[in-house]
């Protein structure tokens, strides 16, 4: 085989090993995504990320009660597919507006978590500010 040829079937190879990485990390964060929305059944979830140019992304996911105290608060942050999330048990049960005002509470030492998590607690008051009706919210029923 020629070197272009080798070069080419190791071009391949290193492109199915990123998909089979990207496949695991989605497949994780649907899985926790899944396990926080069927735990808690009432309140808010939000999910926010900041991504890294060259450093690292964050992912955050918030669950927020109706009264608007975290109930769940979970950060990824990392380069690779095997980054996990962490749970911030030292901020359950703090109030929404504290988290909303200063959301580098967490974010000490950390670059992109203060952002994540800013996007979150956007999602969370986006959703409760969508009216309520039938069906999905803001989608219009076929044939109107």
């Amino acid at each position: 085989m020629a070197i272009w040829q080798w070069g080419l079937l190791l071009l391949g190879v290193v492109w199915a090993l990123q998909s089979l990485g990207v496949w695991i990390q989605m497949r994780h964060y649907a899985d926790v995504f899944k396990g926080i929305t069927a735990k808690y059944q009432d309140g808010y979830v939000g999910a926010g990320n900041c991504r890294g140019r060259l450093g690292k992304g964050t992912i955050a996911l918030i669950v927020v009660t109706p009264d608007l105290k975290v109930q769940r608060l979970l950060t990824m942050t990392g380069r690779s597919v095997f980054a996990k999330f962490k749970r911030h048990e030292n901020l359950e049960g703090i109030s929404l507006d504290q988290l909303r005002s200063n959301p580098a509470i967490l974010g000490e030492g950390e670059a992109g978590v203060a952002e994540a998590v800013k996007k979150a607690v956007e999602q969370v008051d986006r959703t409760r500010l969508e009216p309520k009706g039938p069906g999905l919210a803001g989608l219009k029923p076929v044939g109107t």
